[in-house]
């Protein structure tokens, strides 16, 4: 079973409410930075501005994104909608990269062009220490929620309003830079210097989503530990074939889990069951679990299926259970498809004679596709 509703839901509301505040704080702070570098003459307080505009537009991404992906699942998205926060991260990225291209493009020019340069007014500081403030506090208190709730996608917007708090101090020190040491051209470098950060993180958050786009496994020591939890489950005799994927804040698992090859469907089933159950317990982001029983190890070649199937096989044995007329003292055929040969077990509701079941078993047996016959009687 996947991600509950319930969890997705607390996930979204404790999201959009989180974004919700950012959206309101980074709206009226590129405001106050982009007339404040206006009025104070700082490329560098200008950059941050738009660099904080930019978080404006990616909040409301966010809030896209968790909606979305607090859907349950459906026809059309079986797996969930996890997905919608990935892809909302890459824009995200794009999206920052972009900024920092443009930023930087600016800076380079006015260096290149002294005479454009722009002069600080130590009023830009004022705005540059208001800057600094409210992103770090964006920053504890997303992340603070992110880790409640457990979501990438949060705690990747909370790195993101601190590498806001850390652009503006580095915006700080060009201003301060340029009015009290006089070097004109420290705001442009500043700028500069931020649209590097910007661009970092963008191109990250790029790759660490596409990644999970493309089915990236979870990590290394993590599948390490699974496959020594499962091991340890009652009925478990090998593990193999384990493939793991991630999808936003879950992690998708295909378990191939080797068995007593003479247990019953009902058994292996519950085995099944008991490996999910507590696969979920102790790793509470595997939300869509899939194990495959098998009586053998299956990962290198399957040698038994090449096998005839029930049908095919009765096609030949019932004929001999009729010609030693004993077709209607049988009560059930069981098959077992072990090392690439079938082993039979005939149970019977009456007892025969030994000799009909020596005839019997020397028939079988004389197939290419059986390895032996066990005959049981059935006591009511």
């Amino acid at each position: 079973m996947a991600e509950t509703q319930e969890k997705k839901q607390a996930r979204y509301t404790a999201t959009r409410n989180v974004t919700l505040i950012g959206v309101a704080v980074n709206a009226l702070l590129s405001i106050a930075q982009l007339l404040g570098g206006f009025f104070a003459q700082s490329q560098a307080l200008i950059a941050d501005g738009v660099h904080t505009l930019s978080d404006l537009a990616s909040d409301f991404v966010v809030l896209f994104a968790a909606k979305a992906a607090s859907k349950d699942a459906d026809e059309d998205h079986p797996y969930g909608h996890g997905r919608f926060e990935t892809v909302a991260t890459v824009i995200l990225g794009i999206a920052l990269g972009s900024v920092a291209i443009g930023i930087a493009m600016n800076a380079i020019n006015r260096l290149m062009q002294p005479e454009t340069l722009l002069q600080p007014k130590p009023l830009a500081l004022l705005f540059v220490a208001l800057a600094i403030i409210s992103k770090e506090g964006l920053y504890h208190y997303t992340m603070s929620v992110a880790k409640r709730v457990d979501s990438k996608l949060l705690k990747a917007n909370a790195w993101h309003h601190r590498s806001d708090a850390i652009s503006s101090i580095l915006v700080a020190i060009g201003v301060a830079g340029s009015v009290f040491l006089k070097i004109p051209w420290l705001d442009a470098a500043a700028a500069i210097i931020v649209a590097m950060m910007i661009f970092y993180m963008g191109l990250k958050l790029i790759m660490d989503s596409t990644m999970e786009l493309v089915d990236t496994a979870w990590e290394p020591e993590k599948t390490d530990e699974i496959k020594s939890f499962i091991g340890e489950i009652e009925g478990v005799e090998e593990m193999h074939m384990l493939r793991t994927r991630k999808m936003g804040d879950s992690v998708l698992g295909d378990i191939h889990v080797q068995v007593n090859p003479y247990l019953s469907v009902s058994e292996g089933h519950h085995i099944a069951d008991s490996v999910i159950t507590k696969l979920r317990r102790n790793f509470p982001e595997m939300n869509d679990i899939t194990v495959h029983i098998d009586p053998e190890d299956d990962e290198v070649s399957s040698l038994s299926k090449t096998l005839p199937n029930r049908h095919e096989l009765m096609v030949k044995v019932y004929p001999v259970l009729q010609t030693l007329n004993i077709d209607q003292a049988v009560h059930n055929i069981n098959l077992h498809y072990i090392k690439g040969k079938i082993e039979l077990e005939i149970i019977v509701n009456a007892q025969l004679p030994g000799e009909t079941i020596q005839a019997l078993k020397e028939t079988c047996e004389s197939f290419d596709e059986i390895r032996s016959l066990t005959m049981l009687y059935r006591m009511d």
